[in-house]
């Protein structure tokens, strides 16, 4: 079937787009769930197999059947299937699913609404699925008291020395609070975090939420206030007070979200509910038992069960059910001793396992946690495993340590291998130390990773802290090199890159490692400059703004001749000007970093990247109000791109040219621009926004909506507005989504449309505030400001403006100043202040004019001739003058709602002089010019005044 628009029942569905519509309204769905609705109804009537669905939407993982019918279901309480008579998903026992509803193509609904814009879909990224179940054994009470602790939101801590299996609960709880329960659970492994300031970022990527912001935890909340999740966080103990102080945060601010921690000790937070997780129960006197009797114990039976994977062969009688009991019992039913011991049992035997624990182990629990006896308790379990490998396999072990979460084979051997231990000894050690556990397999990421507990993790890294300095140092280069290569490796397309980073985005932790080491006192600069430099597609994937840029000023700062003029620069360059921009507002240095860029690109002869970053540079002297420049960089482009003759650069440069031209007040040359940039220009993507820094092809459409508007096409421009925004709500980039709701609030504030602009300024806000984008939070301000005087709050909206505009001069952010400053003259009238309103007034006007931002001159000229209308009938001449040059300006630009305006006033002030047939010749034309928008503010406004000049003239004649 055609992959366009697919619609059934009331919904509606864009597969390319990644859009459901119910009704007309865009629904929010999880991105597993649309994958699996699009594979469905891309075949309707037909039986898709489990093999294909995972296939499709989980390619190259391992999936259980679970996860399947776990994401089914939210799909069809989604969809209402099972609901009256609604009906769209049929299962095929043990074979698949079939789309049973009738499916039909069809074409979007121009009027479309923008989506609700509450709070954004926590999506299903891999950063915060949970990991691979494994069967519990002995927890079911343990199970069940948590679950009953989550009837209601709640933090609850799971607490108990290491090794206890908190994890494995934990896990268990999430499954089932996702299958049986249908609660939202996101998994996070505070484990390879090793600052507590990285928490929120952490807990932010799990719930696939964009932070660009010094304040990610502001960000998180925003996302996170009303919904109803459950958060697992693992491993708390070595984060334990920045972990207490951010729950505390979160549950006072997002009450339905539930917290279930795991830690060594209670985060002693506010209102925490703490289950101490005790041993698993073993026999303590087994000469009364039976072999089924001993074998029912829990420690005994995860023995047994673990010896027995390890060594197919092996059988237990009772005399070894004894034997085993009494290992459970010096091993105070820890399961991660007892699961080392086991394998230790396949390789060895019981007696002699059970001999070598007498004289390895010294169990002292005391109980006090001033000592950390459960630690010394490991530390011996982790000291009698170490000492049984082979010299090959210790050092395996040591050196993979410096990894920080998950790790493949490929990533390990090249890390751990050197001169003394070749490839070969590692790949064998490697394997004998993951069928030891010490390795443990981990399929949350992809198929083919690793990684060691923490405790083990800790365990070998201070193994290979005694080794020395310079051995340590030899591993963390390799390291750092491995991942400055893979990094490297990427792609060569944006398409690539993107691909790329994805699979990457579980390393953050290994590349923060990387990163510090090369920096620091023992590093290496050369390999640090480079590994930032390759990391920034990465960081720009995670939306990790704010970090990004502070690796890129260390590495600038430290830039040494190596680098100079090179392509490392110009990356380095481009993306501390961008996240500078977005993250400081629009500061000189960031001006400057993406125009070295910029100069590197030129000398290197790399035209793609000279394009990428005029775009950068158009963008910021727009925003800090330098037209002319940015009109200078948009011509650049154009030479540039009909050089390179590609259409996607033609469409770019083009785009830069039709929104410089439509600010300068050429609505006729922008529309004919931007209407090529949207012809070659190809359908948005995420990883070409993510590449260019922003949506061109986005601003291209939101500029045209602007332009038709001017133009006299209210109705044209409405629909574009809403496509556009639509679009941009399909991208989830919250930059692009910004540009094009503050765009788009203008057309709808300028139609007369209040619901549809109320409906805009909220979602802009909302997205602004919850992202932290400083210069838009102030712009919202301004908006609401200027909102209020056209409803009747002059006073109000006045103050509102004022401050607003002055958040924004400090941001130094005065694209939209213009705008404001017209409503603010507006208020200072209304609220009888005319004096202060023409200094605004004249003071925007010089500025326009000396920087070329001429689109809104006649509206400002039309509002002057209002101000000093009011001061008598001695200004009306001048006043009559003004609406004269705004009349005749508006038709040089093009710009037939600025003239309709102006004529409008100037009718209404012939009428005020009596000059009656000379405002009906005025506004004759007028009636019959505009063939769309009879609803908007100014048409409506054009009739009454056309009505009333009449029944003047009529009156004036005595009929």
């Amino acid at each position: 079937m055609e992959v366009g628009w697919l619609a059934f029942g009331p919904f509606e569905l864009a597969p390319r787009k990644r859009l459901l519509v119910r009704n007309g309204a865009p629904v929010e769905i999880g991105g597993r769930a649309l994958d699996l609705l699009v594979a469905l109804v891309e075949q309707p009537g037909c039986v898709v197999s489990k093999r294909e669905l995972f296939d499709r939407v989980w390619p190259g993982r391992t999936v259980e059947d679970a996860s399947l019918r776990f994401h089914m279901t939210s799909l069809r309480k989604l969809l209402g299937d099972g609901k009256g008579d609604e009906r769209y998903i049929a299962t095929q026992v043990g074979v698949g699913y079939a789309f049973v509803e009738t499916v039909r193509a069809t074409a979007p609904a121009d009027s479309m609404p923008p989506a609700r814009t509450g709070v954004a879909e926590l999506s299903l990224s891999a950063a915060g699925v949970l990991p691979t179940r494994t069967r519990l054994i002995g927890r079911e009470t343990d199970v069940q008291r948590v679950l009953e602790g989550f009837a209601q939101p709640r933090l609850f801590t799971v607490v108990s020395p290491g090794g206890m299996g908190k994890t494995t609960l934990a896990v268990e709880v999430g499954y089932r609070l996702a299958g049986e329960h249908g609660r939202h659970v996101r998994f996070v492994d505070l484990a390879t975090l090793a600052d507590g300031a990285l928490i929120p970022s952490a807990l932010a990527s799990a719930l696939g939420i964009p932070v660009q912001t010094e304040d990610p935890m502001t960000v998180l909340l925003g996302h996170i206030r009303a919904q109803d999740i459950v958060l697992i966080l693992d491993n708390c103990e070595h984060l334990v007070d920045a972990v207490c102080a951010i729950v505390e945060r979160i549950r006072e601010a997002a009450p339905k979200v539930s917290v279930l921690a795991t830690s060594r000790e209670p985060l002693r937070a506010r209102d925490e509910h703490v289950h101490w997780l005790s041993a698993l129960p073993f026999p303590s006197d087994t000469v009364e038992l039976s072999l089924q009797e001993m074998l029912a114990f829990p420690a005994v039976e995860l023995f047994v069960e673990r010896a027995s994977a390890a060594n197919s062969a092996l059988v237990v009688g009772v005399e070894d059910a004894r034997a085993i009991a009494q290992m459970c019992q010096r091993l105070d039913g820890m399961a991660l001793a007892i699961e080392l011991t086991a394998v230790r049992v396949a390789a060895h035997g019981i007696e002699t396992t059970m001999a070598m624990l007498g004289k390895r182990f010294a169990l002292g629990w005391t109980g006090r946690r001033t000592v950390q006896p459960r630690q010394q308790t490991l530390q011996a379990t982790l000291d009698w495993s170490y000492e049984l490998l082979s010299q090959a396999e210790q050092r395996t072990l040591e050196r993979l340590s410096v990894f920080r979460g998950p790790f493949s084979l490929q990533a390990a051997l090249p890390v751990v291998s050197d001169d003394e231990l070749n490839e070969a000894r590692v790949a064998a050690a490697f394997e004998e130390l993951t069928a030891k556990c010490l390795v443990t397999p981990d399929r949350t990421h992809c198929p083919e990773a690793y990684r060691l507990l923490e405790t083990t993790r800790a365990y070998g890294k201070v193994k290979l802290d005694e080794r020395g300095e310079a051995e340590l140092d030899a591993v963390r280069r390799r390291h750092a090199g491995f991942f400055r290569d893979t990094l490297a490796g990427l792609g060569e397309t944006p398409e690539e890159v993107f691909a790329g980073a994805a699979m990457m985005s579980g390393q953050m932790g290994n590349i923060r490692d990387a990163l510090e080491w090369s920096f620091g006192p023992k590093g290496d600069l050369t390999v640090a400059t480079s590994l930032v430099a390759v990391s920034v597609p990465l960081f720009a994937y995670l939306s990790l703004f704010v970090e990004c840029r502070t690796w890129c000023e260390r590495a600038v700062e430290r830039l040494d001749g190596q680098f100079r003029d090179t392509a490392e620069e110009m990356e380095l360059q481009a993306a501390l000007g961008l996240t500078i921009m977005f993250t400081r507002g629009n500061a000189p240095e960031a001006g400057l970093a993406l125009r070295r860029a910029f100069d590197i690109a030129t000398a290197l002869g790399d035209r793609w990247n000279q394009l990428r970053l005029m775009g950068r540079l158009h963008i910021f002297h727009e925003r800090i109000g330098e037209f002319e420049q940015a009109l200078a960089w948009a011509g650049q482009a154009v030479e540039i791109a009909e050089g390179v003759g590609h259409p996607e650069a033609i469409g770019l440069a083009a785009s830069l040219a039709g929104v410089s031209h439509h600010l300068f007040g050429d609505q006729g040359r922008a529309g004919r621009e931007l209407e090529i940039s949207l012809q070659k220009s190809a359908p948005s993507e995420r990883s070409r926004t993510l590449y260019y820094g922003f949506d061109h092809r986005n601003r291209s459409g939101i500029a045209l909506a602007r332009v038709l508007w001017l133009q006299g096409l209210p109705d044209q421009a409405r629909r574009l507005a809403v496509r556009t925004e639509v679009e941009a709500i399909a991208l989830d980039h919250p930059v692009t989504r910004c540009i094009a709701l503050i765009w788009s609030h203008s057309i709808y504030v300028w139609t007369g449309d209040e619901a549809q602009a109320k409906s805009s300024l909220d979602a802009f806000a909302e997205i602004a505030e919850i992202n932290g984008f400083v210069p838009y939070i102030a712009a919202a301000l301004g908006q609401r400001g200027a909102r209020a005087i056209e409803t009747g709050r002059a006073g109000e909206g006045v103050a509102w403006i004022e401050e607003s505009l002055a958040r924004l001069h400090a941001a130094r952010y005065e694209l939209l100043t213009t705008t404001f400053e017209l409503s603010l003259a507006q208020g200072l009238l209304l609220s009888g202040r005319p004096d202060a309103a023409l200094r605004t007034v004249d003071a925007t006007l010089a500025r326009c004019r000396a920087n070329g931002e001429a689109f809104a001159l006649p509206e400002l000229l039309r509002l002057r001739a209002r101000i000093v209308e009011s001061y008598g009938v001695d200004q009306l001449g001048e006043a009559e003058r003004l609406l004269a040059e705004a009349v005749n300006i508006s038709q040089k630009q093009g710009a037939r709602a600025w003239e309709l305006r102006a004529t409008h006033d100037l009718a209404r002030l012939w009428l005020a002089r009596g000059r009656t047939a000379e405002a009906l010749a005025l506004l004759e034309p007028f009636r019959d010019a505009f063939v769309e928008g009879l609803d908007t503010a100014d048409l409506r406004g054009l009739e009454i005044l056309w009505s009333s000049i009449q029944k003047t003239e009529i009156s004036s004649q005595g009929l």
